[in-house]
């Protein structure tokens, strides 16, 4: 019997990475009107037989036009972990809530670990402080899951890491829009690897 993560190889995790990117992207700007999701992480994401992702589960999108970038609620629903702070603690949410949703999901896909399923690490409760930490400590090849460890290049890993924690910044105006996300998963990497 093969494990999990024996049938999630590298470029299989690009192509993933790849169609949630895109998928937001076009949510965010292709789309008529802006869609935010909200709600985005691993159980929304579900994977055809080519292992394509599409994104699920709209039940707590909001629909904007193209002029509107932000919006805000008093009743904060969707699901902790994946939550952008701005959104958690104030009810603010925009493409960039997102794009941390992403980000969060691009660390649980390089590492084989879920954010609310993390095993406390040092004095780190959550994936993403335990990702900080190894990325300012300069170990940050520790985090990616053992079975794509031995194919994914130092520069790419490195590479991956750095947009994943660019997406899950504190502040929302630091982090960057799906668009740049794309451009930089274009600069080589899954892209260029499936050609």
């Amino acid at each position: 019997m093969l494990s999990r993560t024996t049938l999630v190889d590298w470029n299989k995790r690009c192509v993933i990475i790849e169609g949630i990117a895109q998928g937001l992207l076009y949510l965010h700007k292709h789309s008529r009107l802006r869609i935010i999701h909200r709600d985005l992480k691993a159980s929304n994401i579900l994977l055809d037989q080519d292992m394509n992702p599409k994104i699920s589960d709209f039940g707590l999108a909001k629909i904007f036009s193209s002029n509107d970038t932000q919006g805000s609620t008093k009743r904060v629903v969707g699901t902790y972990g994946y939550m952008a702070p701005e959104y958690a603690s104030e009810g603010i949410y925009s493409i960039k809530s997102d794009v941390f949703s992403f980000g969060v999901l691009l660390l649980e896909i390089l590492s084989g670990q879920r954010n609310s399923g993390f095993h406390q690490h040092e004095d780190f409760l959550n994936l993403l402080g335990y990702s900080w930490q190894l990325w300012e400590g300069g170990r940050f090849l520790e985090l990616l899951e053992a079975s794509i460890a031995k194919e994914i290049h130092a520069a790419e890993a490195r590479r991956y890491i750095n947009i994943a924690l660019m997406c899950v910044q504190e502040h929302a105006d630091d982090r960057p829009t799906m668009s740049n996300v794309v451009a930089m998963l274009k600069q080589r990497g899954c892209y260029s690897s499936r050609a």
